[in-house]
């Protein structure tokens, strides 16, 4: 949103796959360096002797303008010679390393084997890649999101990714959660530091958004900040834009609706962006106490990308 007076404004967002990694470029866009992106680590997990942290890299490749558009995850133009020759070799190829996404997570796991926090890793990572934003994962402790299916237990990208999101959940657990601490990064975010506007992207809320809120003391930030809270649903007419949200949201037992997330975010948020498919919910989304602003929520391009992030801006401010 073009002539949007930003200047000043430091924002803090919430972002876990690819919808959220969409708007937060958007916002990078208009913010740079006074944009911070909280990452889910709940799907970070070791495949390979590999330390993998799938949302974090989903969130870097895409503000570094370097992300697969086609696969939703990865590098754009990607070459698989190694997983080829682990193929060849006998090895599970049910999750796939690009050639150069390799050398992040090399890179990561190096490093994190030396002692190194996961957030000074992103720092450089990011900076490497020319990203002017902060993106910082929700903590440096061991979090992992666990899903209850009807098969049992299931680690989060067995079940996403070799299961293709096949069996039926349950409950979900944020392993190790409790015992977490939040990033002091986030933490410092108070005071004279304190957001002018913190941005719930249009991630899934349940295997994204939520492992963020479940580290302790950070939820708490989040409602005790006075800057406005803005949400955009990831749920457009009944369905979601990519990815399991709504097959979950039915299995968890809700109807799957963007009143649905509004309820999800209840208490926690001012404002719910829906898509101008969901203009008919706005009246139930204002009687559960935020404001319903209606949009056209679909990135389909950079431009929608921008656009959608003027508008949360300028929602915050006008609730501020």
């Amino acid at each position: 949103m073009t002539g949007m007076p930003t200047s000043g404004m430091n924002v803090l967002a919430l972002a876990g796959g690819v919808g959220g990694a969409k708007l937060a470029d958007g916002l990078a866009h208009l913010l740079g360096e006074r944009l911070t992106v909280a990452g889910n680590t709940g799907d970070d997990f070791e495949h390979l002797g590999f330390s993998i942290s799938p949302d974090l890299d989903t969130v870097m490749y895409t503000l570094a303008g370097i992300a697969n558009p086609e696969l939703g995850w990865g590098i754009a133009g990607e070459t698989w010679s190694f997983m080829e020759q682990v193929e060849r070799l006998g090895g599970p190829v049910w999750f796939r390393l690009g050639d150069r996404d390799i050398a992040t997570h090399a890179l990561r796991t190096s490093r994190l084997r030396s002692g190194e926090s996961l957030t000074a890793v992103t720092a450089d990572l990011c900076r490497a890649l020319g990203i002017s934003a902060r993106v910082v994962p929700m903590t440096d402790d061991r979090v992992r999101t666990m899903l209850e299916t009807e098969d049992g237990p299931l680690a989060f990208q067995d079940y996403f990714v070799r299961l293709k999101c096949a069996v039926a959940v349950r409950s979900i657990l944020f392993e190790g959660a409790e015992q977490a601490n939040p990033n002091p990064a986030l933490m410092a975010m108070r005071g004279e530091a304190a957001p002018q506007a913190i941005v719930i992207c249009p991630s899934n809320p349940y295997l994204s958004i939520d492992p963020i809120l479940a580290v302790p003391g950070l939820r708490d930030f989040i409602r005790e900040t006075p800057a406005p809270v803005v949400a955009v649903s990831p749920i457009v007419a009944g369905a979601a834009i990519k990815g399991p949200a709504a097959k979950l949201m039915a299995e968890l037992g809700h109807t799957v609706s963007a009143a649905t997330v509004a309820e999800h975010y209840r208490g926690l948020v001012d404002a719910l962006l829906i898509d101008e498919a969901d203009a008919p919910l706005a009246e139930d989304i204002e009687r559960m106490g935020m404001k319903p602003v209606v949009a056209s929520t679909v990135m389909r391009s950079r431009a929608d990308r921008i656009t959608l992030a003027g508008l949360c801006l300028k929602v915050a401010q006008d609730l501020a």
